[in-house]
């Protein structure tokens, strides 16, 4: 069967979103190795990308209404909470696991939007999405047993941050519905992740209002890739995408990222693989998509367009 290049268009833009998404962490533990810190690291990225979602928010209001002190409170509420406070707790994190096990438990989100339903609303989980959920975390497990025989007690501590970053950004997804109906989706991303970015350089100004001594061309050059490459980029060709094939088939082509940020570990930061790793991937991936595919959400959730 045949495709328009419209469509041919939208599946190149999916693959290429969610590659490109992938390689935020790699370009972070690069960093890190240049002895940069999550502070400084958010900070830089958030500082180049702050054009971008700035012009996002102005495209996508265009001829709307003026946003009310209520939509504003909104706005910033759950841009400290979904993109600044989950992307922090995220570069803390990587400092202490691998590449492709943040990647994994970030993975999660779908699951724990599903369980903070259930503990809020009570919304019911049906038996085979509990089953499927329970194979994803069996994976977390596998994957977090091989780290920890490898790098030690320090990878509790970065599974539990990346974590609560997970967490964070499944509360965005959890209240935004009445302001997404309010003022719309993409609107809402581009002021909440503009509103991320200065809380971001608002942290480090006040922390580190003289710390210049990482701000060395390497930091810089990767925090640049990492701005424009692994978000600005894939923002871009997730949005193309989504307009092209649709929310579902941009999601389940989403699912190459976990795997191509496993192959760039591998690739650049020399980081093992096993067959535990193998195993977990294969059982979070799946399990995630059994938990989207039977699932009762419409929207499109995706943690990078999604977790900034």
């Amino acid at each position: 069967m045949s495709h328009s290049p419209h469509y041919r268009i939208g599946l190149v833009c999916a693959i290429v979103g969610a590659i490109a998404f992938s390689g935020k962490a790699i370009i972070v533990k690069m960093a890190y190795r240049h002895g940069a810190d999550a502070m400084t690291l958010l900070m830089l990225r958030m500082l180049f990308a702050l054009p971008l979602f700035l012009m996002m928010a102005w495209w996508s209001g265009r001829g709307k209404s003026a946003l009310t002190p209520v939509d504003w409170l909104g706005v910033v509420g759950l841009g400290f909470i979904g993109y600044y406070l989950s992307s922090y707790l995220d570069f803390l994190g990587l400092r202490y696991i691998s590449a492709s096990l943040e990647r994994l438990i970030l993975y999660l989100n779908p699951t724990i939007v599903l369980l903070l339903a259930w503990v809020l609303y009570g919304k019911r989980i049906s038996l085979l999405k509990a089953a499927a959920m329970a194979f994803s975390y069996l994976g977390i497990l596998l994957v977090f047993g091989q780290e920890v025989s490898m790098a030690g007690s320090d990878v509790f501590l970065g599974v539990g941050l990346v974590f609560l970053s997970a967490v964070s950004y499944a509360i965005y997804l959890t209240y935004s519905g009445h302001i997404v109906k309010s003022i719309g989706a993409m609107r809402l991303a581009g002021l909440a992740t503009a509103v991320a970015c200065l809380f971001c350089i608002a942290q480090f100004m006040l922390f580190r209002p003289l710390d210049f001594n990482q701000l060395t061309p390497p930091i810089i050059w990767l925090s640049v890739v990492n701005a424009m490459l692994c978000t600005a980029l894939p923002v871009l060709m997730v949005m193309i995408a989504v307009e092209r094939i649709g929310p579902a088939l941009t999601s389940q082509i989403g699912m190459i990222g976990p795997i191509s940020t496993l192959a760039m570990g591998i690739l650049f930061l020399n980081e093992p693989l096993t067959i535990w790793v193998m195993a977990g991937t294969a059982l979070v991936i799946g399990g995630v998509y059994l938990v989207t595919k039977f699932g009762q959400q419409k929207t499109f959730i995706t943690k990078e367009s999604n977790n900034v």
